[in-house]
């Protein structure tokens, strides 16, 4: 359902970047599972290029009982520019939930100025994509721009207006990595180091799609995907203590 979705990415990264492979931790870049109703597979990969340190995305196949894409990209510590996020889900073509975001690094009056206002007139441009939905596991004040995404939609919605907004947000994600000035000041990179830090620890410990993958792939799969690819500057957990 989601694969016009990952091919453009890719064809927009090989077209725009020079990509290298990204190490993804043993065991982690692929996995099947024949839990539930259907086989599922999970598939993921990694790049970088100097404008990016980590371009990461997932996509889980379980057939007509589950679609799930998630991508986010992490600019080069010299940008501070903020971290393009997504997820898109589908079970059984009747719950559909999809989430794009350029997600920011700080909340400040002219951080939100330079990187989120740009995004108002696509916000705008896609109001049945913009729904006022309930976030029951993120502060939607934190990590969040007010030009989210946010919905719950149709399959038909997904293939025509959500393509058209996943390329129109990736189009003016590009456009501002364009125009970006690489940090020079070493306090201020350090600043940003932290920030995307702080971003995979609050993730890791918020993030609901670990209950989804460890009922398909087992608790201690899921675990190590969390805290060693997805959100790998997270904390990692202690097994076998506490």
């Amino acid at each position: 359902m989601y694969k016009p979705f990952l091919n453009h990415l890719e064809s927009e990264l090989t077209a725009k970047f020079d990509l290298q492979q990204r190490a993804i931790p043993a065991g982690l870049e692929l996995n099947v599972s024949d839990r539930g109703k259907s086989p599922a597979t999970i598939q993921s990969w990694c790049y970088q290029c100097p404008q990016l340190r980590k371009i990461r995305y997932t996509y889980i196949d379980a057939g007509v009982s589950s679609q799930i894409f998630n991508c986010v990209i992490y600019p080069n510590h010299h940008y501070d520019l903020p971290l393009l996020g997504l997820d898109f889900l589908s079970f059984g073509k009747v719950k559909n939930l999809v989430v794009l975001d350029f997600q920011p690094l700080f909340q400040d009056e002219a951080y939100q100025k330079k990187y989120i206002e740009p995004l108002k007139f696509l916000h705008d441009r896609y109001p049945d994509l913009s729904q006022d939905l309930e976030m029951k596991f993120y502060d939607s004040n934190q990590y969040f721009s007010k030009y989210l995404l946010f919905a719950k939609t149709d399959v038909e919605t997904v293939s025509t207006r959500l393509l058209s907004a996943f390329k129109d947000y990736l189009d003016l994600y590009w456009q501002m990595l364009d125009r970006a000035e690489p940090l020079t000041d070493p306090s201020d990179i350090q600043r940003i180091v932290k920030a995307q830090q702080d971003y995979d620890r609050y993730s890791a410990e918020r993030d609901p799609a670990s209950g989804l993958f460890s009922s398909y792939f087992g608790h201690e799969w899921s675990e190590r995907f969390l805290h060693e690819f997805l959100f790998e500057d997270s904390v990692p957990l202690v097994v076998g203590r506490g």
